[in-house]
């Protein structure tokens, strides 16, 4: 069972290799260090849904909205 966490993309840092860029995301304003090896395509401004520090898909601003509050109710 995976529980991944949506977050905004607020900066990137690209890297030498796809692999190696990693990108600052804001989850209700903490800012944690993120991979974006599996989605490459993300930019800022972005919404991505992380795991164990890795940004796993990229979701729309709706979608990541309705899974805060799914949280926010079971907490």
């Amino acid at each position: 069972m995976c529980l991944a966490v949506p977050g905004r993309i607020v900066s990137i840092e690209y890297g030498d290799t796809p692999e190696m860029t990693m990108a600052k995301v804001s989850f209700g304003g903490v800012i944690r260090e993120v991979s974006l090896a599996y989605t490459p395509e993300a930019k800022v401004g972005d919404y991505v849904i992380v795991h164990a520090g890795f940004a796993l898909n990229i979701i729309d601003e709706e979608e990541a909205e309705a899974t805060l509050a799914d949280v926010s109710e079971i907490s």
